[in-house]
């Protein structure tokens, strides 16, 4: 069984927030696998589906992000789950939009749900860094991260989790750098990642 972990705010007012990327994709993994309806439990949301033949619960915590730890603990406890079983979509502020990036374990880059998370089970789960951009000045990180996508960003985000959700299976079996190459080659078929190859070899 794996847990797959979207990182965001509660609530309609940060529905479409640059933090709340990760309960975008998992919602759209749970809409294009036809898993079973969100439920409250676990100091969260959870939906239960089965993704190439392996069990995957979602979870979106709604402890607001900087308490996320308390709801993937309780989840993981639950299941019996070690940090290797969980998996976390996060947005990226270190990455250009429509990147990503897949790393076990490493640092948090001042990231306040991974701070909670970590502090809860370790350090050695892994991360879908899914990329929004730096607004370029530090000052300005915290409104970058609460603001809305813009107008222009949502095609991106929907091909982006999209892209996700499709190759999700290979997350769930462990293929992280196949998974990253996967998404970044249907990006860059739809005109959205022009660099590098994306795929990071699990550490």
């Amino acid at each position: 069984m794996r847990l797959f972990v979207g990182l965001g705010n509660p609530g309609a007012k940060y529905a479409g927030n640059r933090h709340n990327i990760g309960f975008l994709a998992v919602d759209e993994i749970a809409r294009r696998h036809g898993f079973a309806p969100w439920r409250r439990r676990f100091q969260g949301e959870t939906s239960e589906g089965v993704v190439d033949r392996e069990k995957v619960v979602l979870l979106k915590p709604t402890t607001y992000m900087n308490e996320s730890g308390r709801a993937v603990q309780e989840a993981a406890n639950f299941f019996k789950l070690t940090p290797s079983d969980v998996t976390v979509f996060q947005d990226e502020l270190e990455l250009p939009p429509a990147k990503v990036r897949v790393k076990i374990g490493g640092g948090i880059a001042g990231h306040n749900g991974l701070r909670s998370i970590s502090a809860h089970i370790g350090n050695e789960y892994r991360r879908v860094r899914l990329g929004i951009g730096h607004p370029g000045v530090k000052e300005l990180v915290h409104s970058h991260v609460l603001s809305d996508f813009a107008k222009s960003d949502r095609a991106w985000v929907e091909a982006l989790c999209q892209a996700v959700a499709d190759n999700a299976g290979l997350l769930a079996t462990g293929h992280d750098a196949s998974f990253a190459n996967k998404v970044h080659l249907t990006m860059q078929a739809k005109g959205f990642d022009k660099g590098e190859n994306g795929g990071e070899k699990p550490a």
